[in-house]
């Protein structure tokens, strides 16, 4: 069923179509970008994928993508993902963004951390620009190799 069709024009606030809209109240409905998919330990495309929280305090986590073929001796470029969908929507567990962090990892043979920042409208700006910063201060305090 169609969300729309249950929600009655009084009790919008705010749309912001196709993406969201917010009820009376403070309600966000995310009307795009929920699908989720999760992480994988089996290799896909020789790459593995696990989620990390980053901080428990604010909730923002990451999907990290390892390929399976890197020496355990050699250190691989670091590629910080940050997804798109104008902040208020999307996720790294989304199967766009999954698939895609899949085949660059395999093509590039690179770590890639895929940042899930707090969402606008109920996070304004700046602060999924300030989860973004954590998560590369996160990854620069792993870069030893001692991380999860």
């Amino acid at each position: 069923m169609d969300s729309s069709s249950s929600i009655s024009k009084s009790e919008i606030e705010f749309e912001c179509l196709p993406m969201f809209r917010v009820l009376k109240g403070g309600v966000v409905e995310r009307i795009a970008g929920t699908e989720t998919v999760p992480p994988s330990d089996v290799p896909q495309n020789g790459v593995v994928s696990k989620d990390v929280v980053i901080s428990p305090e604010t909730g923002v986590a990451a999907r990290l993508y390892l390929p399976t073929a890197a020496s355990p001796d050699r250190n691989l470029p670091l590629l910080v993902y940050i997804h798109g969908g104008g902040f208020c929507i999307e996720s790294p567990f989304s199967p766009l963004y999954h698939l895609h962090l899949v085949s660059l990892v395999s093509m590039a043979n690179v770590v890639a951390v895929s940042v899930h920042y707090r969402l606008c409208p109920e996070n304004p700006i700046p602060i999924p620009h300030d989860d973004t910063w954590q998560a590369f201060l996160w990854a620069a305090a792993h870069s030893s190799g001692q991380g999860p």
